[in-house]
């Protein structure tokens, strides 16, 4: 055989395993957003792929156990148990009643095994009731009223 039939025998099997290895990855890393509401209606296939869904944690459901933190997220009248197992802390803004989206699998018995946990605090994004803008609670360590001669706040 010829060198130059080797050569491209050889690229093309890498070529090959390039484009096979892009379509694998391109595939496991797809991600559905669904409702709590329309878990329960999704064909047998999709309830078997990677999917987001999002609701408010519900009061006093968070608990820690063996290696997992488990909670219920709850969204029009409509509950999810979930059970996280990644290896990222949980953000700061992960309490009781905050909204949450969660990453993972569904799994047969109707829990939620997350990967993933995003969550934000709904009151901390909200306008003010008057209207008025909030103003910035200062950096640790720091005075809001400034020292006698110093030129903080002065023009």
């Amino acid at each position: 055989m010829k060198a130059q039939s080797k050569f491209l025998i050889g690229s093309g099997i890498i070529v090959a395993t390039l484009l096979a290895l892009a379509y694998i990855g391109y595939t496991q890393s797809k991600t559905y957003y669904h409702t709590i509401s329309e878990l329960a209606t999704l064909p047998a296939p999709e309830q078997h792929q990677r999917m987001r869904v999002s609701g408010n944690v519900r009061g006093g459901s968070i608990s820690h156990r063996d290696g997992r933190i488990d909670f219920v997220l709850e969204e029009q009248g409509k509950s999810l148990p979930v059970s996280y197992v990644g290896s990222d802390p949980l953000p700061d803004t992960f309490k009781d009643g905050a909204q949450a989206l969660v990453e993972g699998r569904l799994q047969p018995d109707g829990d939620f095994t997350a990967e993933q946990v995003q969550a934000k605090c709904a009151s901390k994004y909200e306008a003010s009731p008057t209207g008025a803008p909030i103003q910035p609670s200062p950096t640790p360590g720091q005075s809001m009223n400034p020292a006698p001669g110093s030129s903080a706040g002065k023009s």
